[in-house]
């Protein structure tokens, strides 16, 4: 699907949305996880769950980051089931991008009734 940043994360808080009043609070971040991917693929997107990338330290490999959702090889997704965003998490976020090469990602947290979420963007 062709969409820029903005429509993109648009149709992906959209989806957090529809999985948080159908499935509601209380669930473990795995069951939002499968349910996002269900949703956002439902919806036309290309999404993969689980992505790994590479962390490299002078050119040798010294460990891998798991991305809990990638949409479209553009947008990261990182979900959580926390009473509030933390300076780790958005780290967590950032470092994400540092290791897949990608610019946007989507912090969403759904502990709450309310679906909260934040926009990160690399700098690098």
């Amino acid at each position: 699907m062709n969409m820029n940043e903005r429509e993109l994360i648009e149709v992906a808080v959209g989806a957090a949305y529809e999985v948080a009043n159908t499935l509601g609070c209380g669930f473990l971040e795995k069951v939002y996880e499968r349910a996002m991917i269900r949703e956002l693929t439902s919806r036309g997107l290309a999404v993969k769950g689980q992505v790994s990338y590479a962390v490299t330290y002078k050119g040798e490999s010294v460990g891998e980051y798991f991305a809990d959702i990638v949409i479209e090889n553009f947008l990261v997704v990182e979900l959580k089931c926390a009473d509030q965003f933390s300076k780790e998490h958005l780290a967590q976020s950032l470092n994400y991008l540092k290791a897949s090469g990608l610019r946007s990602a989507l912090l969403i947290n759904f502990q709450h009734p309310k679906v909260e979420w934040r926009h990160v963007v690399s700098r690098f």
